[in-house]
């Protein structure tokens, strides 16, 4: 099986690593230094299950040179989806399946506004991971998880292939009677934790130490759920409770890579998180007021960061 990973960050940079340390055929887009270091000396991932390194058969930042594809795994970020997507078509074949594993529940949506339907699937990662220098990954938190399915939750014969190469590789992955349900309680943890986490620059332990902030937390949570529960999503405050009982037990300096990039002046998946639950209560005619702030506050620091992409 050809795989392409695009995306050599913490996501793509881990997983990606895996096929290719099972002995896969896995091209690699990445970009300036952080291309040259793999180029040179092969993928380096430090990781807390075991320190690996391996060599893909490609690595590249030019989609032509890579062979057509039986896999696609997207590594970016959700705001980098639409474009990447663009660039995809050249190298899409009949057969190729793109499963994008980015924070957010619009990312299939995404897709299927440039590629047919056949070529897309539904997905999502669990893996706290980051790219530490040029040439290397490190996994910090986490038994690394990919979640994935076919958009109308299918048990079809590519999906369980696709199960077969991610046990092969070690990879712990499951398919779900429900992947939408499933992205959307991801969704649930990522966005109450990564709004505020950029506006108070804190880990998710301090913050959940203020009283004031957890119930803060609380509230973009609800709202959450009501803008799925209209969009025909059923979360449900059982769930809720579910993502506060994983707010309770994240380890001290924990923080969300939405929150890195804000601290550090990079462009944010903010629009895909609380920005997207503003527009989406504005299209269902749901209040979504903490949200709403939290994305407010944000905008002007992202708008800054954005800068850097013109």
């Amino acid at each position: 099986m050809e795989i392409l990973v695009y995306g050599i960050g913490g996501v793509g940079g881990y997983f990606g690593g895996k096929l290719a340390e099972a002995g896969l055929e896995v091209s690699m887009i990445a970009r300036g230094e952080h291309l040259k270091a793999i180029r040179k000396h092969g993928l380096e991932v430090e990781s807390i299950n075991g320190d690996f390194k391996v060599r893909p058969k490609l690595a590249t930042d030019d989609v032509s040179e890579v062979p057509e594809p039986d896999l696609v795994i997207l590594g970016v970020k959700s705001w980098q989806v639409p474009a990447v997507a663009k660039e995809l078509m050249s190298v899409i074949g009949e057969n190729t399946l793109v499963l994008p594993l980015q924070n957010g529940a619009n990312n299939m949506e995404k897709l299927l506004e440039v590629l047919p339907e056949k070529n897309v699937l539904a997905g999502l990662c669990f893996v706290v991971s980051f790219l530490e220098k040029p040439g290397k990954i490190k996994h910090i938190a986490f038994d690394p998880k990919i979640t994935f399915g076919e958009i109308d939750n299918s048990r079809s014969t590519r999906i369980a292939k696709i199960k077969g190469i991610f046990d092969q590789a070690g990879i712990t992955n499951t398919i779900p009677e429900n992947i939408q349900l499933e992205i959307w309680k991801k969704f649930l943890f990522i966005c109450t934790v990564s709004g505020i986490g950029g506006l108070t620059r804190v880990s998710i332990d301090k913050i959940r130490e203020s009283e004031f902030l957890y119930d803060l937390m609380r509230k973009t949570a609800k709202e959450m759920k009501e803008v799925a529960n209209a969009k025909g999503i059923p979360l449900t405050d059982k769930h809720i409770d579910m993502v506060f009982e994983i707010i309770n037990s994240q380890p001290k300096g924990n923080t969300a890579s939405t929150q890195r990039d804000i601290m550090q002046g990079k462009p944010s998946e903010l629009e895909n998180l609380n920005g997207y639950i503003v527009k989406e209560g504005e299209k269902y005619g749901i209040e979504t007021p903490i949200n709403r702030y939290i994305y407010e506050c944000l905008k002007p620091m992202e708008a800054e960061a954005r800068k850097s992409l013109e």
